[in-house]
């Protein structure tokens, strides 16, 4: 079910003609209406993209590039960096291997990406008068990745990241001249605080604008000492204020054409540019090599609470295609997508224990610390136990080794580390929740028959060429190697008599239903 899921999306984003947009063709006097495909309607078009440096902005940026060749322009928004300008980290950027194969397919990509100098927490994004002016006239399309998605960020960063930068773009967003759509990209977690998350924009914890002019004036320490009873039942910052930044999307974006995409988990590719494609050891990623090491061996986690994991390249394709649906259907409301996984195929961390571990084990990682082995429980204590023998105890005594042998210990430091990401990932690897995921499942349901048709009788093509291969290949082995006896001839003829008996058949069958 997940398979049938990930693949319709993935087909949609990669150009087939669905969706209730239309085209006007005029052939004599005819008129024909055909629907308007996901390349064609970013044909011309001149995108902003916030968060091109993090792990889904550079993605969507590669795939927007690759899947909408014919895109006019993407304007970058990038803020200097330990000493990098904006255009050396978009370079450094591109020089990835995610970019590979848009490097073949379109050597001159590069040309349409325009690199901007910009601080999103400051005031009018702190752009020059000069990009100021040409993205207020230029930019059709935003999409908002940028965030800071640190679990352990301060409230007051947290806040000046996700709510405040959010709020300053939506600013900047309203004098555009020609914006038909502003796409935030959001968390399903956003509202964890429920256990059945419907796609709507549900009120907020605290007002943004009274918390904003609260922290002005707050010093550090009381900002931290308030953040647990801020926060109440949401387990940290992040999750907080993206629920803030949501309300502030909703609200000051009133009179724009807004799409708001809330993806889980989010991991490693699964098709696009390449199955598996990861640039980073953060959540899960990190704790599946860690397993495979041999160095994470327990983990607080309840073995039936969804896993609700979803691929990185179909969080994008979400993404454009929800751009593309507002864009062209201009919808009244804002259109919420919970990009998730658990509702259409039910996959539990117990279950993902299991296969992470069968895998590391018939395909070993090189320089194991030990044989992967991870047990589950949500029992503390027994919990501490085995961190107490199975994590802490053998990274010590291998520290004493590598002190006795002239090297620098490190194992109680990973260990630490890795005890860290655990204790930020436990709520969400200890509960479950349930999304709606009705606007996602329309995005799908927009697939015209036409396409259906066209995409199962390519399919069907492929088949028959492969099947008609097998075929040609056992009859050239059966005559040059086992055609040897007056048996075996007499069997090849027979054969031949029946295929030939078969195609007439169905010749004359053809020739007398027309």
């Amino acid at each position: 079910m997940l398979d049938a899921l990930l693949e319709q999306i993935w087909i949609l984003c990669l150009g087939t003609k669905v969706y209730t947009g239309s085209k006007t063709v005029m052939s004599g006097s005819a008129v024909l209406i055909r629907m308007v495909s996901i390349p064609e309607y970013y044909e011309g078009k001149n995108v902003l993209l916030t968060g091109a440096t993090g792990f889904l902005g550079k993605v969507l940026l590669e795939k927007l590039l690759r899947s909408c060749p014919k895109v006019n322009s993407v304007y970058v928004l990038v803020r200097h960096k330990a000493g990098q300008t904006p255009q050396e980290r978009i370079e450094e950027v591109l020089s990835s291997k995610l970019f590979d194969r848009l490097k073949d397919e379109n050597p001159d990509f590069r040309q349409k990406i325009i690199a901007i100098n910009s601080e999103l927490t400051q005031p009018k994004l702190a752009l020059s008068e000069e990009d100021n002016e040409v993205i207020l006239d230029s930019t059709n399309i935003v999409f908002h990745c940028a965030a800071t998605v640190r679990f352990n960020e301060t409230l007051r960063d947290a806040v000046q990241l996700n709510v405040i930068a959010t709020r300053q773009l939506i600013l900047l967003a309203q004098q555009m001249k020609n914006l038909e759509v502003f796409v935030h990209v959001s968390t399903a977690y956003a509202y964890c605080n429920r256990k059945h998350i419907d796609e709507i924009v549900y009120p907020p914890p605290v007002d943004p604008k009274k918390l904003i002019d609260s922290l002005e004036w707050m010093d550090d320490g009381l900002v931290n000492d308030i953040t647990p009873k801020l926060i109440g039942d949401r387990p940290n910052t992040y999750i907080y204020t993206k629920a803030l930044a949501e309300y502030v999307v909703q609200q000051e974006g009133a009179k724009l054409n807004v799409a708001i995409v809330r993806p889980s988990i989010v991991g490693a590719s699964w098709k696009e540019p390449y199955p598996g494609w990861i640039d980073n050891f953060n959540g899960p990623s990190g704790l599946f090599i860690a397993a495979g090491k041999g160095i994470l061996r327990t983990m607080r986690a309840s073995n039936s609470a969804l896993a609700d994991l979803v691929p990185v390249d179909v969080v994008i394709n979400t993404s454009l295609a929800a751009a593309w649906y507002s864009g062209v259907n201009r919808p009244r409301n804002i259109m919420v997508y919970n990009c998730t996984t658990g509702s259409t195929n039910p996959f539990h961390w117990g279950e993902v224990e299991y296969h992470v571990i069968s895998t590391f084990k018939r395909n070993p990682l090189e320089q194991a610390f030990r044989r992967p082995n991870v047990n589950l429980t949500s029992n503390h204590l027994l919990y501490q136990y085995w961190i107490a023998v199975s994590h802490k105890a053998p990274a010590f005594l291998y520290d004493i080794y590598l002190r006795m042998t002239g090297r620098s210990p490190r194992m109680m430091k990973a260990i630490t580390r890795l005890h860290r990401a655990m204790m930020f990932l436990e709520y969400f690897t200890s509960n479950s929740w349930v999304w709606n995921t009705d606007n996602v499942t329309m995005l799908m349901n927009q697939l015209n028959p036409e396409d259906k048709k066209a995409k199962s009788l390519y399919l069907v093509l492929l088949r028959n060429i492969r099947y008609g291969f097998n075929t040609i290949l056992v009859i050239l082995i059966w005559r040059v190697f086992i055609a040897r006896s007056q048996m075996a001839r007499n069997i090849w003829y027979f054969v031949v008599s029946l295929c030939y008996k078969f195609l007439s058949y169905f010749r004359a069958s053809s020739t007398m239903r027309y």
